[in-house]
């Protein structure tokens, strides 16, 4: 069996908003359905299912898959803050969004600031993540002022932002648990 592994693990720094898990399964949907049949048999984890909905308001899960160009994620020493950025698209073909990120993500490589991105497969569709670590919101608002300085950047920000319905920002702390420090 291809066993799950959390791939980060983050809480909001500024609001009380969720915390956000992400767990990274090798070897597809077959050892997602592998772990999801495993645990669905597993007392124990039924049992702490049951308990911690009395902890929580609400619980909201996706599928996701990782852009091609963007960096392997790999975990980070810290500290760190992280930036989660989503955005809700317009029905458009994902393609047109990927190409216009694949050309702007190399506007924001320079500070190896960009974590990973994502874009959902199952639950609420046409959703797109980026994750980018920071040491300290003074960093983030160097870097991303830096970025407005390439050449190119307002360009892929200009053809980007008509294919965005709505999109949030987020910033995030680890928790003690999580590869991203």
């Amino acid at each position: 069996m291809s066993t799950p592994s959390l791939w980060g693990s983050v809480k909001h720094r500024i609001f009380c908003l969720p915390a956000v898990h992400i767990w990274r399964f090798v070897g597809g949907y077959s050892a997602l359905m592998e772990s999801m049949n495993k645990l669905r048999e597993n007392q124990e984890y039924l049992q702490f299912r049951k308990e911690r909905s009395h902890m929580l308001h609400s619980r909201r899960n996706q599928l996701l898959l990782e852009f091609s160009f963007w960096n392997e994620p790999l975990p980070r020493a810290g500290p760190n803050i992280y930036e989660l950025r989503s955005y809700k698209l317009k029905v458009k073909p994902l393609c047109t969004v990927s190409l216009r990120k694949a050309r702007a993500i190399k506007h924001r490589q320079d500070n190896q600031e960009a974590v990973g991105g994502f874009f959902s497969q199952i639950g609420e569709l046409y959703i797109v993540h980026h994750l980018w670590a920071y040491r300290d919101l003074q960093s983030r608002e160097e870097i991303r002022n830096a970025a407005w300085r390439k050449r190119g950047w307002d360009e892929n920000v200009y053809y980007t932002v008509p294919l965005v319905r709505s999109m949030e920002s987020r910033i995030m702390i680890p928790l003690k648990i999580s590869p991203l420090q």
